[in-house]
């Protein structure tokens, strides 16, 4: 199966993966200025996100990206991801090195994180407005909560819409659909890697964040303290920059 995706520039490949919350759409406001920088852009959706449907059976997100990769021809990459998408990127950096030239992880989750009981009381909540069939109460809860101050209206419609379809394409997933988890040892990790936190996000990805650095051989942290979860809609021309100086620092496009 082959994820739904965008490709387009020359130089050097970097492909952005999305959060749970949103679909590659997220990434518009960094698309054409990634390109314009010099990079072979590819951006794609998660099954069960955007256009990329779930089928019957068990898969597993880094398997999928890894195959896109190939079907592309791109034998390495940089990933730049945000919260679930940073959780899919470390573990393709952990079990495929060789296939990752430097990563940009954005408010990133970590396989094997046991949640707090903020994130836990979160996560209880969504799941009692889905039981209940409140899907538009379930959507504004995900906006309230990983949405930081500086959002504008516009920007929380978007995350709104992108969160409604992907809750309707996972509400009428098949039977047997599902993620499968694959242990992975973090160590393995070589890429150099920047880790972004928001001063007004969850505590979970905050203390995700400053842990890196003591994880992974090659790490930088650095928390934006106007930021909530989503720092790349909430800000985006100040991500894009920053993300723009790291890239030039270890993947130059030339």
């Amino acid at each position: 199966m082959t994820l739904a995706y965008d490709a387009a520039g020359d130089g050097p490949a970097l492909v952005l993966l999305h959060s749970a919350v949103c679909d590659r759409r997220m990434w518009e406001p960094q698309w054409q200025p990634l390109i314009d920088a010099g990079y072979r852009v590819v951006r794609c959706d998660f099954r069960g996100f955007g256009k990329t449907p779930l089928q019957d059976r068990p898969h597993n997100d880094a398997e999928d990206v890894l195959g896109l990769l190939d079907a592309l021809g791109i034998g390495q990459a940089a990933l730049i991801a945000s919260s679930y998408g940073g959780r899919v990127a470390l573990e393709i950096a952990a079990r495929r090195p060789d296939r990752v030239s430097a990563m940009a992880l954005l408010c990133a989750g970590l396989p094997g994180h046991e949640p707090t009981d903020e994130l836990r009381a979160f996560g209880e909540r969504e799941d009692a407005l889905l039981e209940a069939g409140d899907v538009a109460g379930a959507v504004e809860l995900n906006v309230d909560t990983w949405l930081g101050p500086d959002a504008d209206e516009a920007m929380r419609a978007e995350v709104r819409k992108m969160q409604r379809h992907a809750f309707e394409v996972q509400l009428a997933a098949p039977e047997g659909a599902g993620r499968k988890e694959v242990k992975i040892d973090l160590s393995a990790i070589k890429a150099p890697c920047l880790a972004l936190s928001g001063g007004h996000d969850v505590t979970d990805f905050r203390q995700i964040a400053a842990q890196l650095p003591g994880l992974l051989a090659d790490t930088r942290h650095l928390e934006l303290p106007w930021a909530g979860h989503l720092p790349s809609l909430e800000r985006p021309a100040a991500v894009t920059d920053l993300l723009i100086e790291f890239l030039r620092e270890t993947v130059p496009s030339g």
